[in-house]
């Protein structure tokens, strides 16, 4: 078992706030789970994750930013782009799946009145 101390608490805050920095936020992760399934393009995110045009086209320039999504301009009339998780975005799959059981044991929860 790994002792901890004030300061390995002070790091390990630190590199979950790092980690918040690049996927915190309402959509972030909800376009990574929608795009783990395969690329999409623009207007397919859009609907599916139920977004505004204007805030999905700045969360996919942070993920882009950050190394997680790539864009992918395709030479059709009229222009689309189609948007894909890279290979490093992968190494949140573990987190994206943690995340869906327990926002699932959540809801069923919820839907039982158990609040408390």
């Amino acid at each position: 078992m790994i002792a901890h101390n004030i300061e390995s608490c002070k790091k390990a805050r630190l590199a979950v706030r790092d980690t918040l920095d690049i996927i915190g936020g309402k959509w972030k992760m909800v376009l990574l789970t929608i795009l783990m399934d395969g690329k999409r393009r623009f207007r397919e995110l859009s609907r599916e994750a139920e977004i505004s045009p204007r805030i999905l086209s700045k969360e996919l320039q942070e993920l882009e930013m950050n190394g997680l999504v790539s864009r992918t301009v395709c030479n059709t009339k009229p222009i689309t782009v189609e948007y894909a998780v890279t290979p490093y975005s992968e190494t949140l799959k573990e987190v994206l799946e943690a995340m869906n059981r327990w926002g699932e044991k959540h809801r069923k929860r919820i839907m039982k009145g158990q609040v408390s």
